[in-house]
C-alpha cells in the first residue's frame, strides 16, 4: 500500500513562457484567456477604444456581468480521494473523465501490485493514524485476495475505500470555477477539497486576479 498526498495540475491552456515566480514550469496562458473574454465582452458594449482588457474585465466582474467569462475555459487535472470526486462531479457545467475502478486492476504491475490512498487532513500523528492505516491495509488485502480468486477488478472494488486514489480532469469556464472556487474554499467545505481549492484558487489569484482576486483567501493563505 502507498501513501499520497493529494494535489493538482492545470492542463490547459498554458504558454511555455516562464513565469518569474513559477520559473521552469508552464504558465497559464492569461493572454489567451483574457482576450477571449475582452472580445466577447466588447461585442455586448461595441467599446473597443475604451481602456485596456485588464481594467475592462475587471469591469465585467464587478457590475456583475459574469456571462462573458464563460467564452473561457480551463482544464485541471486533481490527484485526491474518491471522497473528493463525488463532490467535484456534482459541479454539473463541466466535463470530467475520472480513473475508473471497473477497468482498472490494482493488483497487476503498473499500479505496483497495491493500492494507494490520500491520506485525510486532521488524524492525529497518535492512535487516528494507526487506525486508519490499518484499516487501509484490510481494504487493500480483502481487494488482492478477491482477485486472486479470480474475481473482476469491478467486482473486487467493493471493498475499496473512501480513501482511494483518483485522478480526475475537470473543464469547465471560468465562471463556473469561479462558482466552484468560492463554495470549496468556504469555511464550511470539506477539509480535503477545500485544502485542493485553496492551492488552485491561490494560483488563480496571481496569474487571473482579473478574474478571481475578489474571492477570498484566509488568513495565512497565498
Amino acid at each position: 500500500m502507498k501513501i499520497e498526498k493529494a494535489s493538482f495540475e492545470i492542463l490547459e491552456p498554458l504558454t511555455s513562457r516562464f513565469g518569474e515566480s513559477i520559473s521552469k514550469k508552464e504558465v497559464l496562458d492569461r493572454e489567451k484567456i483574457l482576450s477571449i473574454i475582452e472580445k466577447a465582452g466588447r461585442t455586448c458594449y461595441k467599446s473597443e477604444a475604451k481602456g485596456d482588457a485588464s481594467s475592462f474585465i475587471r469591469g465585467l466582474i464587478r457590475n456583475g456581468h459574469h456571462s462573458v467569462i464563460e467564452h473561457a475555459s480551463m482544464t485541471v487535472k486533481f490527484i485526491c480521494d474518491r471522497g473528493v470526486t463525488h463532490e467535484l462531479v456534482r459541479h454539473r457545467l463541466a466535463s470530467y473523465s475520472q480513473e475508473s475502478t471497473r477497468y482498472c486492476n490494482y493488483s497487476k504491475d503498473k499500479f505496483g501490485n497495491e493500492i494507494t490512498v490520500i491520506k485525510p487532513p486532521g488524524l492525529s500523528a497518535g492512535e487516528d493514524d494507526e487506525i486508519w492505516i490499518r484499516a487501509m491495509q484490510h481494504a487493500e488485502n480483502a481487494y488482492l485476495e478477491m482477485i486472486d480468486t479470480g474475481l473482476s477488478p469491478q467486482i473486487a472494488r467493493s471493498v475499496l475505500p473512501n480513501s482511494l486514489r483518483a485522478e480526475i480532469v475537470m473543464t469547465a469556464n471560468m465562471r463556473e470555477w469561479r462558482h466552484v472556487l468560492t463554495l470549496r474554499t468556504s469555511e464550511k467545505a470539506h477539509p480535503q477539497i477545500r485544502s485542493l481549492m485553496l492551492g488552485l484558487l491561490c494560483i488563480l489569484r496571481e496569474w487571473l486576479p482579473e478574474l478571481f482576486e475578489d474571492i477570498p483567501l484566509p488568513l495565512g493563505e497565498g
